[in-house]
């Protein structure tokens, strides 16, 4: 019996080409491996990986909340996943999506493999900050990080379906969708669910507020009042996370933070992307809330800005005034550039050591 994963779609096209077999798609392959760029040797490597004859997938974790892992995945539950992005969002065969995420990570890999099984026409692009604007296409389907999101306002009318995912999605960005058709999605997963497994809409007179589970995808709390997810279709154990919500039901919850950037000052535990939210309306610059240690208090706010040039500071006690007394950072630190993840999420560890190493 053949395997599923070479079980490709017939109406399958890559950049508007057609596979009538496997052995097609594989020269394919062999030509994005030997002459393509970067992006393009890891999209022919993955499907190379997809077509052989392992019942599993190894991937890299993102490496945004510590170091990067390589974990083991079943196509299996690769498939099922695809399947229920297809059936929540109403993307059958002939569905005209954008891979504009790099496929060395879960993100990237899963549009590929939506796009063979369901059928999807599929484009891929370098996956650019402003890569919805390298073809004048319309697509049915793209997924993006809020990087690309930010970059792609004013072109996001050729999209009719986005899902944001990879990091929080600004207060600023949320505004910015509330005017347009398309329908915005701010997703909630990891490479561990294979992709987002809950969904919060973000514009749209159906918008809501919180993330609500894919069906067949329970939540609870442990001990800490951390997600703990069950999704039998994408993972045979309870999956454990770090993040700190607050489950609204079995099927839906507000995301607070990470459990590993939780700040105890002076008794009191503080989520700091809380307060960034708070913040966020009166900080222009990029930023991020983090902490010190303090004789008095344990550990200390501290507000780290990203300023790139010598422009002097603002003010900001008037923002400090819409939090409590002991949310309210006591020093400002300012760093010339962030780093990031490949994926495009905060390295916060880092930014914490380029403070240390200049204070």
């Amino acid at each position: 019996m053949e395997s599923i994963s070479k079980i490709i779609h017939p109406s399958f096209t890559l950049n508007g080409l057609r596979y009538d077999s496997i052995e097609d798609l594989l020269g394919l392959v062999k030509k994005l491996i030997k002459d393509g760029d970067d992006f393009e040797i890891s999209i022919g490597k993955f499907i190379q990986k997809w077509l052989d004859d392992d019942d599993f997938i190894v991937v890299k974790t993102s490496g945004s909340t510590g170091k990067s892992k390589k974990i083991r995945i079943t196509k299996q539950h690769m498939i099922n996943s695809a399947i229920a992005t297809g059936t929540y969002f109403n993307l059958g065969e002939k569905t005209s999506a954008l891979l504009c995420l790099s496929a060395k990570y879960i993100a990237g890999k899963m549009m590929l493999v939506r796009a063979m099984y369901l059928g999807w026409d599929l484009h891929i692009v370098a996956p650019e900050k402003d890569a919805l604007t390298q073809y004048d296409n319309d697509y049915d389907f793209v997924a993006m990080v809020p990087y690309q999101l930010y970059h792609s306002i004013n072109d996001l009318k050729k999209v009719k379906k986005l899902i944001v995912g990879g990091g929080v999605v600004s207060n600023e960005l949320v505004e910015k969708v509330q005017e347009i058709s398309t329908e915005v999605y701010a997703t909630y997963g990891m490479t561990e669910t294979i992709s987002h497994i809950a969904i919060k809409k973000l514009n749209g007179a159906d918008k809501f507020n919180n993330f609500k589970g894919l069906p067949n995808v329970k939540f609870e709390l442990d001990n800490r009042d951390c997600l703990v997810i069950y999704a039998p279709d994408i993972s045979d154990e309870a999956i454990l996370t770090n993040d700190l919500v607050e489950l609204i039901s079995a099927t839906e919850f507000k995301w607070l933070g990470r459990y590993d950037n939780l700040i105890n000052s002076g008794g009191f535990k503080i989520n700091p992307e809380k307060v960034e939210e708070k913040l966020s309306k009166f900080i222009e610059l990029p930023f991020i809330i983090a902490s010190e240690k303090d004789e008095e208090l344990g550990e200390r706010l501290i507000l780290i800005l990203e300023n790139n040039s010598n422009q002097k500071i603002p003010n900001y006690s008037q923002a400090f005034a819409f939090l409590e007394s002991y949310e309210r950072p006591k020093k400002i630190y300012t760093v010339s550039k962030f780093p990031f993840t490949q994926t495009e999420k905060i390295k916060r560890d880092d930014i914490l050591q380029l403070v240390r190493k200049y204070k």
